[in-house]
């Protein structure tokens, strides 16, 4: 079955890929729709949502058709394009949906691929709380000094480590990406990179909790467009951030 079904003509060939992550207090979508809205970024394909859970709704600014669960965004003129993830992946299809996902991206001539999640807040270390974003430079991946993940180089992110330990159990658990409490499935997706992998490919986290993560989105946004120098002149949120994004108001009256 197709994976990947182009809704406009439209070629990802050089252009960085940002793929979010599900993850804790979904920081990642949040910042994909920053990205989306900000850059004027349209809907050109729609994924096979086989392995996810079904999801469906009206599209930004009641333009024509439906949201899927998985889509993909760009401009031709805009080096970069954003897939969005709007529901996680079903609990034994995980894996399948890596493997259509690392192949997609293997296969579409993508110059680079920064991948974005949160990492629970109340998992950290002393050092951890000196900064809110990491990374994870997955081994093998073609070296960053050139091309369009330089700037990471320069920028104060540090490496992450994991808190917690992540051999609980065997020895077939060992992976040299560590155990990212709350990171939905950014360590199998790292994990799972073939050793022929040839994209450059870096995993930007960033610690959060559940609640209004509006702010945590901007600033995840932010670190994404120094990271691949883009420019955005002015943000803007989505329409649909004004409609209950985090749930409606209460009605007052309630508290006398």
């Amino acid at each position: 079955m197709t994976f990947y079904h182009p809704t406009t003509q439209f070629s990802t060939k050089g252009k960085v890929l940002i793929v979010p992550v599900v993850s804790v207090a979904n920081v990642a979508q949040l910042a994909a729709d920053l990205l989306i809205t900000s850059l004027s970024l349209y809907r050109v394909g729609i994924f096979d949502p086989t392995n996810l859970v079904p999801v469906v709704g009206a599209r930004e600014d009641d333009l024509p058709g439906v949201t899927t669960p998985l889509e993909l965004f760009g401009r031709d003129d805009v080096n970069v394009a954003v897939i969005q993830q709007r529901s996680p992946a079903l609990k034994f299809s995980k894996q399948d949906f890596v493997d259509s996902l690392l192949e997609f991206i293997r296969t579409s001539g993508t110059s680079a691929v920064l991948i974005i999640g949160g990492v629970d807040m109340s998992n950290r270390t002393d050092r951890q709380m000196l900064t809110p974003t990491c990374q994870i430079v997955p081994p093998g991946t073609p070296d960053l000094t050139s091309g369009p993940l330089a700037a990471l180089k320069a920028l104060p992110i540090p490496v992450y480590s994991s808190p917690v330990s992540q051999f609980l159990h065997n020895d077939a658990e060992r992976t040299a990406i560590p155990f990212i409490p709350g990171g939905g499935l950014s360590r199998r997706i790292l994990s799972s990179l073939s050793s022929t992998w040839q994209i450059p490919t870096v995993c930007l986290l960033q610690y959060v909790m559940e609640g209004d993560n509006r702010a945590d989105a901007q600033l995840m946004a932010a670190v994404v467009s120094k990271a691949l120098q883009i420019e955005v002149p002015n943000w803007k949120q989505p329409s649909s951030w004004g409609h209950g994004l985090f749930g409606t108001p209460h009605d007052q009256t309630l508290y006398g």
